[in-house]
């Protein structure tokens, strides 16, 4: 999850592509470049499997004077040595 978080902040489209599962992947993704993320707070995680997870977090943003946060329950699997990222809600 920070490792995607840090992919946003830096605007690493590359890298959120390759960190989705391939069944939840968009064909294309692009990121606002005036959105500025501005935190990330982690409030749960918790292993559903044995290769399985979950991550509630919320992560605030600043686009302007505008300010907003993103919460969110996130479903990871583990591929290899790495997660992706599957969906969330």
């Amino acid at each position: 999850m920070r490792s995607r978080y840090t992919a946003f902040c830096r605007g690493d489209v590359a890298y959120l592509l390759r960190s989705w599962a391939v069944e939840s992947r968009p064909v294309s993704f692009s990121l606002d470049p005036k959105q500025e993320w501005t935190g990330l707070q982690i409030e749960h995680h918790e292993a559903t499997g044995p290769d399985t997870a979950i991550v509630r977090f919320t992560a605030t943003w600043r686009k302007g004077i505008r300010k907003g946060q993103l919460v969110e329950t996130s479903r990871f699997r583990r591929e290899g040595e790495g997660w992706v990222y599957i969906d969330g809600a």
